[in-house]
């Protein structure tokens, strides 16, 4: 399965918004109002809960700065990524993406694509106001 949020654009060079994202505490203000859980395990790993939901732990897997940072599950069942990608627009300004990359059997992907959806269209849209 693989989810897209919407590209959003940042007042922010790609540096500034790199060096945001990979600081996994900054995380936390990204998370959507109905977080359960939040708490830093280590320098490139956290986990989360949303209400409702499991806890999620992501660990920093791959990052080419300043256009890219790679999250992946770690440990549990399931196996996943999140991946942030930042393009410059101008000196000033830069795009974000957040894509989800996920190998689930096709009743859990029905079950979470939505919920899933929903979690990284509101992790993109609030990295301009966080960073």
């Amino acid at each position: 399965m693989n989810l897209e949020s919407p590209k959003v654009s940042v007042g922010k060079s790609p540096e500034d918004i790199f060096i945001f994202l990979e600081d996994v505490k900054n995380f936390e203000s990204l998370m959507p109002e109905n977080i359960s859980k939040f708490e830093v395990l280590s320098d490139d790993t956290f986990i989360f809960a949303l209400s409702g939901m499991p806890e999620i732990t992501l660990k920093k897997k791959e990052v080419v700065p300043p256009n890219k940072i790679v999250f992946g599950a770690a440990g549990g069942k399931i196996d996943f990524s999140l991946i942030g990608h930042i393009t410059e627009k101008d000196e000033n300004s830069s795009e974000v993406k957040l894509e989800f990359l996920g190998d689930f059997n096709p009743m859990m992907a029905m079950m979470i694509k939505k919920p899933i959806s929903k979690f990284i269209e509101t992790l993109a849209t609030s990295i301009p106001k966080a960073v």
